[in-house]
């Protein structure tokens, strides 16, 4: 069931949530959560549909705020809500609003969310493109107990895990630190199998990946070991390798679906470790709303300690130096001893044929 209200206020909107729900002959309210989307109109499409099936596990009352550009001064001085409630076999198991917001309501939209949200029910903002710098510090972010982005959707990821760690409140995730989720189980797991001691580990992932670069940190703070950060083809995360006392654990995933864990001693093992979509990461993150001191710690590693942890432990560079220096050394030697070569014989004028 969808009802479309143009020029609509926050009242008007929960009446027709209201005669929606009578409507359908559900009139009670079975939401455990309100789920905030904030994003524009290209993305929004995508970000609903995960919202929607991730509502299958957590039903919730999904409100999609859309902020609309406005050409001319006067489209600006304009204010004016749209509004489209869908419930039912629209809405999956919850409530769907989609809100566009037109002038000068734009920079006021938690006035428009404020009375839209479920009482006593926990509410998260999520950010699938374009989240502010301190999201916390948002007027939309404010009104959340927990506020997920995404670093990975970011023009430059690398530098915003940066931001993410200095403007970091407890509350805050990350859509890059989900995707993690389970090489930091199998990691860890393989690890309780072997009793060794790590002295150096390398992850290997595409340019640009924010998830390589949090799973590299987390390893480096919980090992207190050197990390290497190599780059590959992708997809996504490659490879992972750390270094014992017992012998490699590597953990390899060349094409985004199926792993083969590799452990000294042991034979190879197949692993189900595909690359998961939007929607199975919203669940996961709707699954715990407390604060995540693991991807705190993590983030507030800092980028600089693990680039000169890299530095530390990358083997080609030293290698590379020391077989220069013994070449050299070894040509200095052998120009020192070898005797010097004698000079060639002048060879005898040929001597000309007597004419006959």
């Amino acid at each position: 069931m969808k009802t479309d209200l143009t020029d609509t206020t926050s009242s008007k909107i929960n009446k027709a949530l209201v005669l929606g729900r009578r409507a359908i002959g559900t009139p009670a309210v079975g939401m455990v959560l309100t789920l905030v989307i904030v994003t524009d109109e290209e993305n929004a499409y995508d970000a609903l549909k995960a919202a929607n099936e991730a509502s299958r596990e957590h039903p919730s009352r999904t409100l999609v705020v859309i902020k609309r550009v406005s050409r001319t001064p006067r489209d600006r001085a304009q204010a004016r809500l749209d509004a489209e409630v869908r419930l039912g076999a629209d809405a999956s198991t919850g409530e769907t609003v989609v809100l566009r917001l037109y002038g000068e309501v734009v920079d006021h939209a938690q006035s428009v969310v404020l009375p839209l949200l479920l009482p006593d029910a926990p509410v998260v903002v999520w950010w699938p493109v374009n989240a502010p710098s301190d999201p916390a510090n948002d007027p939309l972010g404010a009104l959340a107990q927990r506020r997920v982005t995404d670093t990975y959707a970011a023009e430059q990821p690398i530098q915003e895990l940066t931001a993410r760690a200095d403007a970091y409140t407890p509350g805050d995730t990350d859509l890059s630190w989900t995707r993690i989720t389970p090489w930091r189980s199998m990691l860890a797991a393989a690890l309780d199998q072997v009793a060794c001691e790590v002295t150096s580990a390398e992850v290997e992932g595409e340019e640009f990946n924010p998830s390589v670069e949090l799973l590299a940190m987390w390893l480096a703070d919980r090992l207190k070991v050197p990390v290497r950060r190599s780059k590959s083809g992708g997809p996504g995360l490659t490879s992972v390798r750390m270094e014992t006392n017992a012998g490699p654990i590597v953990l390899d995933r060349p094409d985004g679906s199926l792993a083969t864990l590799s452990i000294q001693g042991q034979p190879d093992r197949a692993v189900a470790l595909k690359r998961r979509d939007t929607a199975e990461l919203i669940a996961e993150e709707l699954r715990r709303l407390d604060p995540d001191d693991t991807y705190a710690t993590a983030l507030r590693f800092g980028l600089e300690r693990l680039d000169e942890a890299a530095a530390t432990t990358a083997p080609e560079t030293v290698v590379d130096t020391v077989v220069e220096t013994v070449v050299e050394d070894v040509v200095e030697t052998v120009e020192e001893k070898a005797p010097a070569p004698k000079p060639a014989p002048k060879k005898a004028p040929a001597k000309k044929a007597a004419a006959k």
